[in-house]
């Protein structure tokens, strides 16, 4: 795979945490996610808000408060890059990151606890916390890399029949959340080891939004670290707060990731047919979202 990511040079890190928040007119949510971060962990941290041109001024009254630091990236980069710059951003003594979205809230310990788990999982490369909707569903946050029938029998089926078997089988819903490996974990909130992160060249740019997180899974599990699901913590995901101001493009935007995701990994003549009816579906269910609109 061609990818093209942020490297950075092997050095040793130390054990401070930061937390890099990708910000896109984030609106008030941003102050929530603050307010409930001092509570999810007894130890100090920095804030480092990777800002992608937002206006609403959220932001910037963020980053009056004393642990929080505002990084523009001077224009609207996606949230993989956002992401790989506020990481860059940090000096070495930051070893473990948080990569989080604005519009969540954490509960009472829940970024000790992560911790908690990271300590016992030493080859463990990205911990995923229990996610929540604000209906207190619980997401399926952890899940199995997207393989070729998984993947387009959950794209074809996953809206208009609820339980197929891929959708099923790819979102890994269970019925008692455990600790365990997944193939991926949502990048909407993860512990990352920064070490491990850099091992990788952190995501891949290539996304602008949606599967950086499916990518970024994928590279650790190949590289020899392990993605682990924490549902010891817990955070409540408002979701969508950003995606709503464009639906259309989103979608669309989400589609191009997904092709490019299964593209990079069946390469060759073989495969171009197989890819191009993938493309032409993806494309068709795009339309009829559209119209249905």
């Amino acid at each position: 795979m061609q990818n093209v990511r942020v490297t950075e040079s092997n050095r040793a890190y130390g054990d401070e945490l930061a937390v890099v928040v990708v910000t896109y007119f984030p609106g008030e949510t941003l102050e929530r996610f603050l307010d409930t971060l001092e509570k999810a962990t007894t130890r100090r941290v920095r804030v480092v808000l990777a800002d992608n041109s937002s206006t609403d001024g959220a932001p910037e009254r963020a980053a009056e408060r004393e642990n929080v630091r505002l990084l523009p990236m001077g224009g609207n980069l996606g949230y993989g890059t956002a992401a790989n710059r506020g990481v860059a951003a940090l000096g070495p003594e930051f070893g473990w990151v948080v990569v989080a979205n604005a519009d969540l809230e954490w509960e009472q310990g829940a970024l000790d606890a992560l911790l908690e788990v990271a300590d016992r999982r030493p080859r463990g490369g990205a911990f995923g916390p229990l996610i929540r909707e604000p209906d207190g569903t619980v997401y399926p946050s952890a899940r199995l890399l997207p393989a070729l029938g998984r993947g387009v029998g959950h794209a074809v089926f996953g809206k208009v029949w609820k339980g197929n078997p891929w959708t099923r089988a790819y979102r890994q819903e269970r019925g008692e959340p455990t600790e365990r490996v997944a193939g991926w974990l949502s990048g909407s909130c993860q512990l990352l080891r920064r070490e491990a992160f850099a091992a990788v060249g952190g995501f891949d740019e290539r996304y602008f939004m949606y599967f950086e997180d499916v990518d970024l899974g994928d590279r650790l599990g190949q590289a020899g670290w392990r993605n682990v699901y924490a549902p010891s913590a817990a955070v409540m995901h408002i979701g969508g707060h950003a995606t709503a101001r464009a639906p259309a493009k989103m979608l669309a935007v989400h589609h191009d990731s997904a092709y490019r995701y299964l593209a990079d990994r069946h390469r060759g003549l073989a495969w171009k047919p197989v890819l191009a009816a993938i493309r032409a579906g993806l494309t068709l269910r795009l339309k009829l979202s559209t119209l249905r609109r």
